[in-house]
């Protein structure tokens, strides 16, 4: 069942820092930040949200469809796109620009510091929904802002359910434009932090907010996730890792998850596991797309984890 991933495609630079940022950020000079952190771990990675997304969907047995924009430089992703049997179909390049770059430092608790260069992304919206016959479900993930915007109406008038995931795209949105995506969407998925930016910007409560769509997902990384659905909320516990290695894309993999359940029917609660399932994988290895679980092994960790069988 196709699935279409209006999102990012880029490059990530990720640097991690072998100490905490807050040893060395004073607060009462905050105002006046000059920081320089070594870091002697760096390596590039396959990123965008989008990328990201397909990876984990493809990797669960899904059928996704990137729509994006990247630039010249595309080059070497194609080719990674092509051998993991990813259709690049509906992503377009832009002359004379960068695909999008994601520069991340990562210190000892996680917590990051990124300077992103869109790129081509400013042009997602030469891209339509339209074009994309087929499709069952849809996401919008971090993106170009008019993209965003466009690609929501799309999906709206062709009356197809979307997950909206504002994610880094949130600075951006306007109180009112965020109402307007949760009007169209059927679904929202936020970090804790993003769901205070989202009362913040909309002044509505968090419960006014998921009553505009079918299913709001709220996660907290190691303490799990709530899924708010017809006045309910639904704890997902949290799947314990094998180990803490990279958090890079662990959102984009629970993303996948819930996707994934969507497109198979499940109910709300072992979609949620499954993402939860999805976002412990990814965290034991570095980037966000290097984790390899085989289905079989899927099958056995959800088991194990959850004590019912996956697929």
């Amino acid at each position: 069942m196709q699935t279409l991933l209006c999102g990012s495609l880029a490059y990530d630079t990720i640097m991690v820092f072998p100490d905490r940022f807050k040893n060395h950020i004073l607060p009462e000079k905050i105002h006046m930040l000059s920081v320089a952190f070594l870091v002697p771990d760096m390596r590039r990675e396959w990123g965008g949200t989008a990328g990201n997304i397909a990876y984990n969907l493809k990797l669960l047995g899904g059928d996704p469809m990137i729509m994006a924009t990247v630039g010249e430089d595309f080059g070497p992703y194609a080719t990674r796109l092509d051998h993991l049997q990813i259709s690049r179909q509906y992503i377009r390049q832009i002359p004379e620009t960068f695909t999008a770059q994601a520069f991340i430092t990562t210190d000892l608790d996680d917590n990051q510091i990124t300077a992103f260069h869109p790129g081509a992304m400013n042009f997602s919206h030469l891209n339509h929904v339209s074009d994309a016959a087929g499709t069952r479900y849809g996401i919008i993930a971090p993106d170009g802002r008019d993209g965003m915007l466009q690609h929501a109406q799309e999906f709206l008038q062709a009356g197809i359910p979307y997950l909206f995931d504002p994610g880094q795209g949130l600075p951006m949105l306007s109180g009112e434009e965020i109402l307007n995506f949760l009007n169209g969407a059927s679904y929202f998925a936020v970090n804790d932090y993003e769901a205070e930016l989202l009362v913040e910007k909309t002044k509505k409560s968090l419960s006014e907010l998921a009553s505009h769509v079918e299913a709001a997902i709220v996660t907290r990384g190691a303490e799990g996730s709530t899924i708010f659905t017809e006045g309910t909320e639904i704890a997902i516990p949290p799947v314990a890792p094998e180990a803490i290695v990279d958090p890079t894309g662990c959102g984009d993999a629970y993303r996948a998850g819930l996707l994934f359940g969507l497109s198979q029917g499940w109910s709300w609660a072992k979609t949620g596991r499954l993402a939860s399932l999805m976002g412990s994988i990814k965290i034991a290895s570095r980037g966000g797309q290097n984790h390899t679980p085989s289905r079989a092994q899927l099958e056995q960790k959800f088991k194990a984890a959850f004590g019912e069988s996956l697929f």
